[in-house]
């Protein structure tokens, strides 16, 4: 791992950023992040085989794990945390692990990214087995954590991948299914809480809603499972009971999706 070159420390091509005025901050910054969304295109094919591989998974009963360690750590958890309000699907099915446990989504944890052994014994918490899987996210690739984590998955025939933003990582080549999103060095020199971080959380969009779709949570383009957890969400689910059942009263068509509890069983029951 010495010999191994992270891209994403490699020096900012820009100089001096205190001497620069906010405009022209914000534009190279701009300028920067527009690089992001070309280097997930070249990984397409990558994150495709990933995707593939989680939808057999959780279709036969599987999980879908997430761990890293602080910036990314923290997106796995974000990720997995909005994935039962929107598409309705149980607590549990998607979980995000993090470094130092619950406390480090707030704040940093020290040397808890180190530790080899720290990631599985995490993961074993929650029962982990061979039905699951784990994808490691670490913008370097190079985390202990995570690939030790991954190392550990490989020997019980667990299935992994990961999202780094290296070429060639440790990580990477612990990983199944590994996804190379290549974004370059930071603007912030080694700060890969920008372009990386950006990287990472379009990566995990496509992969926890294509999964979604893939495994029956979306109709048409429909968020139909999602919970009712607030008036935005009971006025958009009523609207769109609407447009498919065909009710004409919105009254009537609330008190529909709030008996059944989502727009999906509502519609089950109203169109035989």
């Amino acid at each position: 791992m010495a010999d191994f070159i992270k891209v994403t420390e490699e020096p900012s091509k820009y100089r001096h950023l205190e001497e620069m005025s906010i405009a022209d901050i914000l534009s190279n910054i701009n300028k920067e992040d527009k690089e992001v969304p070309l280097a997930v295109e070249k990984s397409l094919p990558q994150i495709e085989k990933l995707v593939a591989v989680v939808s057999d998974q959780m279709l036969a009963g599987g999980r879908l794990f997430y761990i890293g360690a602080g910036t990314s750590g923290r997106l796995g958890i974000l990720d997995a945390s909005e994935i039962p309000p929107t598409y309705g699907l149980p607590q549990g099915l998607v979980i995000g692990v993090i470094a130092g446990g619950e406390d480090a989504i707030r704040f940093p944890i020290e040397n808890a990214e180190d530790s080899w052994e720290g990631g599985w014994g995490d993961l074993e918490k929650h029962g982990i087995n061979d039905k699951d899987v784990v994808i490691g996210i670490a913008a370097s690739g190079t985390t202990p954590y995570v690939i030790g984590a991954l190392e550990e998955c490989r020997k019980r025939n667990i299935v992994t991948g990961c999202i780094t933003c290296n070429e060639g990582s440790p990580l990477a080549a612990a990983a199944d299914y590994p996804v190379e999103v290549v974004v370059g060095p930071e603007f912030v020199t080694g700060s890969t809480r920008m372009k990386s971080g950006t990287a990472q959380k379009l990566v995990l969009n496509m992969v926890s809603t294509t999964v979604m779709i893939q495994i029956g949570r979306v109709e048409d383009n429909k968020m139909v499972n999602m919970q009712l957890t607030n008036s935005k969400l009971i006025d958009r689910g009523t609207k769109m009971l609407m447009e498919r059942s065909g009710i004409s009263d919105y009254q009537k068509a609330q008190e529909l999706l709030l008996h059944f509890g989502s727009v999906k069983k509502a519609l089950e029951a109203t169109i035989k």
